[in-house]
């Protein structure tokens, strides 16, 4: 009896990184290829993708990819997927068609200007070996956002994407609900469900509310206004100009993310700025600060955007000063909270004033609140749910909301990356648990860093490193001359005293090795190492990394 599979590779448990695979009758339809930024203790580490090692095995399986939308935790890993799959296996790309513009750009970068990428229109079916593919319009934050449904046949299984009910879109066009009920009338097989503001009661505010509250604030600021928001925002960056056009006021798009995706939108014709509106960023200084509003990326404290750098004082273009106001037009990201308010105590530092969505109704998530959460379960009215895209938290109240609306307990599936649930006519049951993890990206390279890796730049970052150069006799391995003692990054600064005794013990190390006749490198420098840890922690309470070096002559 053949089984549809549903594997997510990425993205529960955790916010970010979403990757589903869906498999049957030995054919993969993969659905975003997603990737999030490293916690703080990834140290050196660029970007976390899903560990796709299942799909490397599987390549000639892929029937295709497909993108809900351009979000990065939804689009980003796609440049690193397709390269590891290989130049013989080049699948499909769909999207609609600003997902696939920003995809085939970030291709671009990438020099991977063979993919295949295709845009598919909203309501139009194409066949994929076993599987039929279509894309339901849905309102998130980025224009072109849908609801992937692939139909075998089995049933049909409805992947949300990101998404939220907006009555009142920016661009006019909210969710096709007509098309979600008729896929419920249809007799859905499995949904699997956005749950990030499963916790948030009620139903979110409208994207629209956020212009009135944007010029409302803009008029009461005397001064130059900085905006940051997400770059893929389309929406946010249109109310921004067009609140800025009431007031009369120039715009300039300081980060490269933000004038790419911006370029695209207008291409696209998802945003319109009035001729000679927007200023380069070179000419900011040619005009009054209550004539200027800056749009910028660094929402999210990221260390090497433009706002953090600004608020550090280090940008080429922008230098903020007393009587700026900087609004921040999102809220953070779970586990970017940190680095948020450290950017934000810094622009209090320069003397900006700072608004965020705390003071004033200048955001608007584009994840439903829970009610939408419901109302998205009785339209489509599915037989099975797999609540996705959020932690563990927010994917036990989705199967609390779930249940709320009269599934069955038995019917509700809290899976995790690795886990795939298998359907069949008899029912659906977990399967054989598959390999999903991360996949480090380090530089340039992917990879898995070896835990001993990260554990020692983590003993770097903590306790420094202290270096040591012993010259032995190749004739009794005794010290020669006096050890090279070098220290970077100790917290406690070692003094002379210390120097000395340090290499005290280094010649009585040396001495006793000698007696033992231990001649080979390795085994000094081990023996240094366990003398001198042992040493240096009882003096200074502290756990630098240490690093023998011995030299025979």
């Amino acid at each position: 009896m053949t089984s549809l599979r549903v594997l997510p590779l990425g993205g529960l448990g955790e916010i970010g990184k979403n990757m589903t695979v869906v498999e049957y009758e030995d054919r993969i339809v993969v659905v975003d290829v997603g990737l999030r930024f490293p916690t703080a203790d990834m140290m050196g580490i660029d970007l976390v993708l899903p560990d796709f090692t299942y799909l490397r095995e599987r390549a000639q399986d892929i029937e295709a990819i497909v993108i809900t939308h351009g979000h990065e935790d939804h689009v980003g890993a796609l440049p690193w997927v397709l390269r590891e799959l290989g130049e013989t296996t080049v699948p499909v790309v769909y999207g609609g068609p600003l997902t696939v513009a920003m995809a085939r750009s970030k291709l671009d970068e990438h020099k991977l200007r063979e993919a295949n990428l295709e845009a598919l229109p909203d309501g139009e079916m194409v066949r994929l070996g076993p599987f039929e593919l279509e894309l339901v319009h849905m309102t998130h934050s980025i224009p072109d956002s849908a609801a992937v449904a692939l139909t075998c046949e089995l049933g049909t299984v409805l992947v949300t994407g990101d998404y939220k009910f907006d009555q009142t879109p920016v661009d006019g066009i909210p969710a096709d609900v007509s098309r979600l009920a008729e896929l419920g009338r249809e007799g859905l097989l499995l949904l699997c469900g956005d749950s990030t503001n499963a916790d948030r009661p009620g139903f979110s505010p409208s994207e629209s509310v956020v212009g009135p509250a944007l010029e409302d604030l803009f008029a009461r600021c005397e001064g130059r206004i900085v905006v940051t928001s997400f770059a893929s925002n389309i929406h946010r960056v249109q109310q921004v100009i067009d609140a800025a056009a009431v007031l009369d006021r120039k715009v300039s798009l300081i980060g490269r993310s933000m004038r790419k995706n911006v370029n695209i939108g207008r291409s696209l014709g998802h945003i319109e700025i009035p001729e000679g509106m927007l200023v380069p960023a070179r000419e900011i200084d040619d005009f009054p600060d209550h004539k200027l509003v800056i749009v910028s990326t660094g929402s999210q404290g990221e260390p090497l955007s433009a706002l953090r750098r600004m608020a550090h004082r280090d940008h080429p273009a922008v230098e903020l000063h007393d009587g700026d106001t900087v609004v921040f037009s999102a809220t953070p990201i779970p586990g970017n909270e940190r680095a948020v308010n450290d950017t934000v105590d810094r622009l209090y530092h320069i003397g900006c004033d700072v608004v965020t969505a705390a003071d004033a109704p200048i955001h608007a998530s584009g994840h439903g609140y829970a009610e939408e959460l419901k109302l998205m379960l009785n339209l489509v009215r599915p037989r099975y749910v797999m609540p996705f895209h959020g932690d563990f938290k927010r994917i036990h109240l989705h199967t609390r909301l779930a249940e709320a609306v009269g599934l069955d307990p038995k019917d509700v599936f809290q899976g995790e990356n690795g886990r795939p649930l298998q359907v069949d006519e008899r029912g659906a049951r977990w399967g054989s648990r598959e390999q999903a993890g991360m996949i480090f990206v380090d530089g340039v390279d992917i990879g898995d860093p070896a835990d001993v890796a990260l554990r020692d730049r983590r003993m770097l970052s903590a306790d420094g490193i202290f270096i040591v150069v012993a010259t032995v006799s190749e004739q009794d391995g005794r010290s020669v001359v006096p050890p090279e003692v070098i220290f970077r990054g100790v917290p406690s600064e070692p003094d002379g005293q210390l120097v000395e005794e340090i290499c005290a013990v280094v010649d009585a190390s040396l001495a006793r090795a000698a007696q033992e006749e231990i001649r080979e490198i390795d085994l000094l420098q081990e023996v240094l190492h366990d003398d001198l840890a042992e040493f240096v922690y009882e003096r200074l309470r502290r756990r630098p990394m240490v690093l023998p070096v011995v030299v025979e002559v």
